[in-house]
C-alpha cells in the first residue's frame, strides 16, 4: 500500500513531529507500505528524527511563513500565490505518485488538498480538540475556518485522539474515527524507584500548558515538604516572563532547557504534573507512565481522562482547582509506597499506546479506507 501523507514540515523537536516520523517508520518497518511524505515549508532544515529506508520525502518549497514579511493587502496577495502555487505542485506531484491514500496531518491547507486530490481518497488527522481548532479571533481567521469545515465535508474520514472529542466532532460530520497517538516509550526495563524527591513538568512555555499555574501551586506545597524540588523542562514564547517569575521565588524550582534525554529525567523524578488547559493527548503523560511516574494533572479536555486511570496510575483534578492540586501532589509526596504502587500501574497502562496497539489500528483503518 502506497500512503502519502503532508504536513508543513519536520523541522523541530515537536510531539506532532515525533509521532508522525515513528508512525512513517513503523507503517514501513511492520507491513511494508510505501510510504512519503510531501512538505511545503521545509527548507533547508534537518530532519531531527531518523527517517528509514522505505519513506520517501520531498518538500515542494512554497515557504508559507513568508507572506507574513507583509501587511494587509499585500499579504493576502502573497498568501493566494503561493496557496496556488501549492496547488499546481502537488497535483503535478499527485499525478505521479498516485497514493492509496492521502493523509493530511494537522488539518494543513486541506482545503487545497480536497482542490487537486481527484478520486484519491483523504483522511485529515486532527492532533487539536474541536473547540480549538475553531477557534477564531478575527474576520480572516473566521473565513479561513469557514473554507475549512467545507472542505472537511468532502473527506473521507477525520481521525482524533480521544472519544471525547470525537464526540464533539460528530455532531458535525459522520464520518469521524479514533485512533490514540502512539508514544515512543521506555523500553530500557529501567524505572523510577521513587526516592527522589523531584516533581517533572514537560511542556512548551506558553498559554496552554500554563507552567505560572504549577509555579503557582508549588508556592502551596513548598513549606510543608522544603526538601522536594519541582524540575521544570520546555520552552517558549513566555519563556522569559517565566523565568522572571522562579528568579523571585527561593522554592527549588529549575527551569531546564528541552531535552532529547527525557526519559533518564522521567526516571530521576518521582512523579509528573501538568496544568494544561487543554490537551488533545498530552505525549508526555504515557512517555512519564512508561517510567513508573504517577500523573497529577488538570481533568481539561480531553487527553488526561482518556490517559489516567483516577486514583490507580494519577489524579485527575478539577480544572483550575489549585487547592486539590496541591492535595494530591502533598498524598504522592508524603508516601513513597503509594508512588510506588501507582508506577507499577502506570508502567502496564502506558502500553496501550505502544507501536504494537496502535499500528494495527492504522493498518486496519486503512485497509477499511481504501477496500485492500
Amino acid at each position: 500500500m502506497k500512503v502519502l501523507y503532508i504536513f508543513r514540515s519536520l523541522a523541530i523537536w515537536g510531539g506532532i513531529e515525533r509521532i508522525l516520523v515513528d508512525k512513517m517508520n513503523n507503517l514501513v518497518s511492520m507491513y511494508g507500505y510505501d510510504v512519503h511524505i510531501i512538505t511545503f515549508d521545509q527548507g533547508s532544515h534537518q530532519v531531527p528524527y531518523e527517517l528509514v529506508d522505505g519513506v520517501h520525502m520531498e518538500d515542494l518549497s512554497i515557504c508559507f511563513h513568508r507572506q507574513y514579511r507583509y501587511r494587509g493587502i499585500r499579504r493576502l496577495v502573497d498568501g493566494y500565490r503561493r496557496r496556488k502555487l501549492f496547488e499546481k505542485r502537488l497535483s503535478e506531484r499527485l499525478a505521479v505518485l498516485n497514493p492509496d491514500v492521502i493523509v493530511c496531518v494537522a488539518d494543513v491547507h486541506v482545503c487545497s488538498i480536497v482542490k487537486v486530490k481527484g478520486q484519491i481518497p483523504l483522511v485529515v488527522e486532527s492532533h487539536n480538540d474541536y473547540n480549538h481548532t475553531f477557534s477564531s479571533h478575527n474576520l480572516r481567521q473566521q473565513y479561513n475556518i469557514w473554507r475549512m469545515k467545507r472542505a472537511l465535508r468532502k473527506v473521507q474520514n477525520i481521525v482524533v485522539l480521544t472519544n471525547g472529542d470525537s464526540k464533539v466532532w460528530k455532531q458535525h460530520y459522520p464520518h469521524v474515527s479514533v485512533i490514540p497517538n502512539m508514544v515512543h516509550l521506555n523500553e530500557t526495563g529501567l524505572y523510577s524507584d521513587h526516592s527522589k524527591h523531584r516533581v517533572i513538568f514537560v511542556g512548551r512555555f506558553d498559554a496552554q500548558k500554563r507552567v505560572d499555574a504549577i509555579i503557582g501551586i508549588w508556592q502551596m506545597v513548598q513549606s510543608k515538604f522544603p526538601d522536594w524540588h519541582l524540575d521544570i523542562y520546555g520552552e517558549g514564547e513566555r519563556q522569559h516572563e517565566i523565568e522572571a517569575q522562579v528568579e523571585g521565588l527561593d522554592m527549588n524550582i529549575h527551569i531546564h532547557k528541552p531535552t532529547s534525554k527525557i526519559f533518564d529525567c522521567y526516571r530521576e523524578s518521582a512523579f509528573l504534573v501538568l496544568t494544561s488547559s487543554f490537551e488533545p493527548f498530552g505525549l508526555v503523560m504515557p512517555e512519564a507512565m512508561s517510567c513508573g511516574l504517577p500523573v497529577v494533572a488538570y481533568d481539561c479536555p480531553y487527553g488526561p481522562a482518556s490517559i489516567i486511570t483516577h486514583g490507580k496510575d494519577g489524579f485527575l483534578v478539577p480544572q483550575s482547582d489549585k487547592c486539590a492540586f496541591a492535595e494530591r501532589m502533598c498524598q504522592l509526596m508524603e508516601n513513597e509506597s503509594l508512588r510506588q504502587k501507582m508506577g507499577r500501574v502506570a508502567i502496564q497502562a502506558a502500553q496501550r499506546y505502544s507501536a504494537e496497539t496502535i499500528m494495527p489500528m492504522w493498518k486496519q483503518f486503512f485497509e477499511k479506507e481504501t477496500n485492500k
